[in-house]
């Protein structure tokens, strides 16, 4: 049937979101490495909430996130009026051009930066614009020189991804402040796994009126499947963004299991922990087959190969054995594989089937 009532511009140059591939036809178990799940899962504190949250479902659930928003102040020492929790951090990105960006504005990111950022700028009839990174890092002096008096939104990821890349604060900051006619937004998913002192940018929020941070509990706290996120920035820019947040649009179980994973630190400290360990690890033994990956601060690597070809016939290896990375010819990589950092046993196996391809392809003879 033809479409008779065309949709707002911008959105049939949106493609469809392609998610990482979880199964394999004829496959009936599979080791997933393509979405940079915590292998951990979720905690037990969080599962228990859950189960004990189900038995009210048949309840509305909270409209001002009170209680998700305490616990995410008392936890990182935040202001909570100043947080806004959403489906995932993703919401939080699409409020945000909805709110800032549309028809005769720009939002700007990097080359390799994360896909919703063009999504929802097309999304709210913005145009996206981007800015080469410099070897797969983002690129400050860049992104300033990319921008122009209609740029409203600055998106950063860092780290970022797919790179696993990041920069420091310092730049982040000078970036803030060369845009002062637009929003700077650190999209902070991967901020438990960066170590060190980082806070994701959250004194950066907290100190400059045109800064907000984004952040997940889809990546460390486990919680991909309840799909929460949050932000955080000066009041002014929350509360715009609350006017158009949908009043339910998370569910208790989602506030419930989010309020306890957020609180279990034992339970993130041990997830970071091993997954610093295991990185470090898996980043090595592929270099020592012949595959390099920049340095990662967060829950995968970004293993680069010769050419496409080569990085097509290892996925293509891969598979034939059970084992499911990401592709990332879309978001301009097609050189390369991201494998997210499992448990040790998943680090050996991939590891082991690498190495095997690798060798195969330096004998001139199939992996």
């Amino acid at each position: 049937m033809t479409q008779t009532v065309p949709p707002q511009p911008g959105i049939m140059q949106i493609a469809l979101y392609e998610a990482g591939v979880s199964h394999l036809e004829g496959r009936a178990e599979v080791l997933k490495l393509s979405s940079n799940e915590n292998p951990f899962g979720p905690s037990e504190q969080a599962r228990a909430a859950v189960a004990q949250a189900a038995g009210a479902m048949h309840r509305y659930p909270s409209t001002d996130h009170a209680g998700l928003r305490r616990a995410i102040g008392d936890v990182h020492g935040l202001d909570p009026d100043c947080i806004i929790c959403g489906v995932g951090s993703d919401e939080i990105i699409h409020f945000l051009c909805q709110a800032y960006a549309g028809p005769g504005t720009q939002v700007l990111f990097t080359e390799h930066g994360f896909s919703m950022y063009r999504i929802s700028a097309l999304a709210a009839g913005a145009t996206p614009v981007e800015a080469r990174e410099r070897e797969r890092t983002t690129d400050i002096d860049a992104l300033i020189a990319r921008a122009t008096p209609d740029t409203r939104l600055v998106f950063v990821a860092n780290p970022n991804n797919p790179t696993g890349t990041m920069v420091g604060l310092a730049e982040l900051e000078r970036l803030a402040r060369a845009v002062p006619q637009a929003i700077m937004v650190i999209d902070a998913a991967y901020a438990e796994y960066a170590g060190g002192d980082y806070d994701g940018g959250a004194e950066l929020a907290a100190r400059l009126p045109n800064v907000v941070m984004t952040r997940t509990f889809s990546k460390i706290y486990g919680l991909g499947g309840l799909r929460v996120g949050w932000g955080y920035g000066p009041r002014a820019i929350i509360d715009v963004l609350n006017r158009i947040r949908g009043p339910f649009n998370l569910s208790n179980v989602a506030l419930a299991g989010a309020e306890a994973a957020v609180r279990d630190r034992a339970h993130v400290d041990h997830a970071r922990s091993e997954n610093a360990r295991l990185r470090t690890w898996l980043a090595q033994a592929l270099a020592d087959c012949g595959v390099p990956s920049d340095e990662s601060f967060a829950n995968f690597v970004l293993a680069r190969f010769d050419d496409p070809a080569t990085a097509d016939a290892c996925d293509a290896a891969l598979r034939a054995q059970g084992i499911i990375v990401r592709r990332v010819g879309g978001y301009g990589l097609p050189d390369c594989l991201r494998i997210t950092i499992g448990d040790e046993s998943a680090c050996r196996r991939v590891a082991d089937a690498v190495a095997r391809f690798m060798a195969g392809r330096a004998k001139g003879g199939a992996a």
